[in-house]
């Protein structure tokens, strides 16, 4: 199924290129009058992304950002009668103020090694739709040939729908692509279900028990530095 090498690649967008900015969220909440420390906003983080990775599992479809924010606030000691509308607040803030903003050490940098060797580079992520906004802001509008925002889009990750958009424009067969993501439903079984390669970028805590990361075609790892080599092990030209 993989046996042709690989022409492009796409990436998450949140907790893969760019992660949850705490200490944003922790100035944020202050508006409000709640006081949550940006070291236990990060220390919740990992129950924030089991609880959205089990929403989705369980089908409740859409980005289930309330779901994740709420499991950050809670484990971080919010008060519990002030999580519900700090999160309701949160989401009608988040399309003018991204808290995802945050950039992951070494992946821009290794998207623009990618584009300056002729690799073509998108983002397929569920977001709130505006998401080109915010690539524009952070001044990476000319690192991605396409962005596809499930927010934008009207259809989202897991389906292979989102995954086919992206692939088209980018001008590349399915199987010729590799997924970077963090979320083992949306982002690795989407993209395989797609027909993608995959690899689970810093979500190994997040993954199921019985996460098959060793077959061919899904792999896993946790910085820049091993995504590069990983891309160069399974023969992506200009890695």
């Amino acid at each position: 199924m993989h046996s042709a090498p690989l022409q492009a690649v796409t990436f998450d967008f949140g907790q893969t290129l760019a992660e949850l900015d705490t200490g944003m969220l922790s100035r944020r909440l202050s508006e409000r009058g709640l006081a949550v420390a940006p070291e236990r906003l990060y220390e919740a983080l990992g129950a924030g992304w089991t609880a959205y990775n089990r929403a989705i599992r369980q089908g409740l479809g859409g980005h289930p950002w309330k779901t994740l924010m709420h499991a950050v606030l809670t484990h971080a000691g919010a008060p519990s009668e002030a999580v519900e509308p700090a999160v309701d607040w949160l989401w009608t803030e988040q399309p003018r103020a991204n808290l995802w903003r945050r950039p992951i050490p070494g992946m821009i940098e290794l998207v623009r090694a990618l584009r300056s060797r002729g690799v073509p580079v998108g983002v397929v992520s569920n977001s709130e739709g505006r998401l080109a906004e915010l690539v524009e802001e952070l001044g990476w509008s000319e690192d991605f040939v396409v962005i596809a925002d499930s927010g934008a889009l009207g259809m989202e990750k897991p389906s292979a729908g989102i995954f086919h958009w992206a692939c088209e424009r980018l001008g590349a067969l399915p199987s010729r692509v590799v997924h970077v993501g963090d979320a083992w439903v949306a982002d690795v079984e989407g993209a395989l279900g797609a027909g993608l390669r995959a690899v689970l970028f810093r979500g190994r805590e997040t993954a199921p028990p019985d996460a098959e990361l060793g077959r061919p075609g899904v792999a896993a790892c946790d910085d820049a530095v091993a995504l590069r080599a990983l891309l160069r092990a399974w023969g992506l030209s200009g890695a």
